[in-house]
């Protein structure tokens, strides 16, 4: 009990601090409460939210404790895990390669990746699959296990492991969220670009975008802003877990391949560059990254009639989520609205009716749905009230 009131008091004083004249001008009351009562509650350490236009930040807000055993207040540059915001940014990556003729979306990944002629479904016939049905989550690819990678530090050395199992189901026929097709069209763009995937990021998005905390392979300094994973079991008192996509490598260890479908870390005004650029139509401060044509394609649904997730009401396009018809958690937010979210429960959302992103940074595992929490609706809920 003892330990549990000095934890609450060091996240008051975290919060009244952050209140002082000049912190965080642009927090905006009502989504600083939201959060503020999911601390209090233990239901998370903390919280960086973001909401922006394509002008400006609009609100931001770091609340609660980033690490609870060291009593380290949440910062607005901590640094988070965003797992499968990665996604999207390897759509993007995908996109500029097409609009430079490298590549189209509808190529057989055979085309670029020959190992793929050898790929075949659970019958033993060859099969072919589309760079688009790996963005659409449709192609029918099985997973590669953790343990099976635990080798692997490149993309390349991926591949061998992908095609060497049956696909699950007949390209095209049905969804089924799929990690090894997001890492084969980062392959692809490895291979037409002639960089490596976390080069090419740094080269075309990271560095020109001012995403300077973006990487798969955060150095010691970012490490010292990374903020701390927990789980609640039971729903108990939260407690730190490590990342399970590492396969108990350590954090500052490259020998590991960069996870295009969801290993990237990131902050939240780091990751509002990319949602603002994106939200503009693929330009921004005056440099454009993509054709308006290109960020439409991917973010409007290219899945057709197929059943997707993973919250009722969406779609796919590629390589982001779109939502259909809003409802639950993304009830305050327009048709058509699209973005991603993370297994830790990170998620990034645009809307393109109210020219609007809301980005929410945290580190919890173990939610029964990331995208369904009750914390991103009263988020998106709570920003509703932003002017």
């Amino acid at each position: 009990m003892k330990h549990f009131v000095i934890r609450m008091l060091a996240i008051a004083l975290a919060g009244w601090a952050s209140r002082a004249p000049g912190a965080e001008p642009g927090a905006h009351p009502a989504i600083r409460k939201a959060m503020e009562a999911f601390v209090a509650s233990g239901e998370i350490s903390g919280a960086v939210t973001l909401v922006g236009d394509g002008e400006k930040d609009l609100h931001l807000s770091a609340d609660g404790m980033a690490d609870l055993a060291a009593t380290k207040a949440m910062t607005e540059d901590a640094l988070f895990w965003i797992a499968s915001m990665t996604k999207p940014v390897t759509a993007a990556a995908v996109m500029m390669m097409q609009e430079e003729g490298r590549l189209s979306v509808d190529d057989p990944v055979s085309k670029h990746l020959p190992g793929f002629r050898d790929l075949k479904d659970a019958s033993g016939n060859v099969v072919s699959i589309t760079i688009r049905q790996c963005l659409t989550h449709s192609s029918g690819l099985s997973e590669v296990s953790i343990p099976e990678t635990a080798d692997v530090d490149t993309l390349a050395g991926l591949m061998p492991l992908i095609v060497a199992k049956p696909l699950r189901f007949a390209p095209g026929s049905k969804w089924e969220y799929s990690q090894t097709g997001i890492n084969t069209a980062a392959r692809i763009v490895e291979v037409v670009s002639g960089e490596s995937f976390p080069d090419f990021l740094e080269k075309r998005f990271f560095k020109p975008l001012g995403m300077k905390d973006s990487t798969f392979y955060p150095n010691a300094a970012q490490l010292a802003r990374l903020a701390i994973s927990y789980d609640r079991p039971d729903g108990g008192t939260l407690r730190p877990v490590k990342l399970g996509f590492l396969g108990g490598k350590d954090l500052a260890d490259p020998k590991r391949y960069p996870r295009a479908n969801g290993g990237l870390f990131s902050t939240a005004r780091d990751y509002a560059r990319f949602c603002r650029m994106i939200l503009r139509g693929g330009e921004l401060d005056g440099r454009r990254y993509l054709k308006p044509e290109s960020v439409k394609l991917m973010t409007t649904v290219q899945s057709g009639s197929l059943q997707t997730g993973f919250t009722p009401g969406n779609a796919w396009g590629l390589g982001w989520c779109v939502i259909r018809e809003p409802q639950g958690v993304s009830a305050a937010l327009s048709p058509g609205t699209f973005g991603h979210g993370g297994m830790f429960g990170t998620q990034a959302w645009i809307d393109p009716v109210k020219q609007r992103f809301h980005i929410l940074l945290i580190q919890r595992a173990g939610l029964p749905n990331s995208d369904g929490s009750d914390i991103r609706r009263a988020f998106h809920e709570a920003a509703r009230s932003i002017p």
